[in-house]
């Protein structure tokens, strides 16, 4: 499969009054053509920062790149997203990849129409007239399931109900069919209904219009779904990246079997506990000299004090950064 994304050491730090924040360590992963990556951790992992890194979302100051390589791999061959400047990342940013935000309503402009923003998209990336782009913009409305909408573009934000600011979001992420698609939580804050039938529009969109997606989530199940691969986050790092059938079948790193161990399993006969993972992730103040999970694993050595493991690979396409041996079951 050909690669569309390849993220080689990207380091991410916030310079605050307190100190310096090193929220991203060296994060590597890349995202075939056509394929689903679910990017999964706790709060504070750093899922989304990875993420808007790559598109300069990240307010600077207090957020820094400093460190790293993206490679976007275009019509016209790689392309480094992290040394573009304001204007070469404003013609991929919308263009060819797109981002649905996790708080639609924040996202979209409140002054704005639903169908100017789209609309403003449309003239900026693609040349359209105005008048096009608003008949564009209704279509894209109605593509995504938004009754009436010829009316509905002509609406404000806040007019919308949740799950239609969410569609809404999407018809602005799609509107010029980019490779690729960033889904920062969609589903937060929305009923399971609606949870459900965002899924399962954005997966239609993805067939139709054969777009590589990264979904990132805090809930395994819906990853199950949805994902062909899944990345673990921990603290700035990736400590796991598998197919997704190894990965809850034959997950490997302590913090990954923690994670699958806290979810209810449905028909499970008997009475059970859940996994817990005793303590809090890491400060992240402090730059980062050993295994970042060290003070939660049931597994730790001496060596795991010491030194920062690397990704080894357990099969193919299976990785996990740990200094224990693996075995079917895990750590050893």
């Amino acid at each position: 499969m050909d690669k569309i994304l390849e993220v080689t050491d990207l380091i991410t730090r916030f310079h605050t009054f307190d100190g310096v924040v090193h929220a991203l360590s060296g994060v590597s992963f890349h995202l075939y053509r056509g394929e689903t990556l679910g990017v999964v951790g706790e709060s504070g992992s750093g899922k989304s920062v990875t993420m808007m890194s790559l598109l300069h979302l990240l307010a600077a100051p207090p957020a820094r790149i400093e460190g790293g390589r993206a490679l976007y791999f275009g019509d016209n061959g790689p392309l480094d997203l992290l040394g573009l400047d304001t204007a070469g990342i404003s013609r991929i940013r919308g263009g060819r990849m797109g981002f649905i935000f996790q708080d639609a309503l924040s996202a979209l402009n409140p002054v704005m129409t639903v169908g100017r923003q789209i609309s403003e998209t449309l003239v900026e990336h693609l040349g359209m007239t105005t008048a096009r782009a608003w008949n564009r913009s209704v279509q894209l409305l109605d593509y995504v399931g938004i009754p009436e909408p010829g009316k509905r573009a002509a609406a404000y934000p806040h007019q919308f109900s949740g799950g239609m600011r969410q569609r809404a979001m999407i018809a602005l992420a799609i509107a010029c069919q980019p490779r690729v698609i960033i889904a920062d939580e969609p589903t937060t804050a929305l009923d399971v209904t609606v949870q459900a039938q965002i899924i399962d529009l954005v997966l239609r969109l993805k067939s139709e219009m054969n777009m590589s997606v990264i979904w990132i989530t805090h809930d395994l199940g819906v990853v199950a779904g949805i994902a062909d691969r899944v990345m673990v986050m921990y603290a700035g790092t990736v400590v796991e990246t598998a197919p997704v059938d190894d990965l809850f079948y034959r997950p490997a790193h302590p913090y990954t079997i923690k994670l699958l161990g806290a979810l209810p399993k449905i028909g499970q006969a008997g009475n059970y506990r859940l996994e817990s993972i005793d303590g809090t992730p890491p400060d992240l103040l402090e730059k980062p000299s050993h295994c970042q999970f060290v003070w939660r694993c049931d597994h730790a050595g001496d060596r795991c004090w010491q030194d920062i493991p690397q990704n080894r690979e357990i099969s193919p396409g299976h990785q996990a950064a740990c200094f224990f041996p693996f075995t079917d079951k895990g750590v050893r």
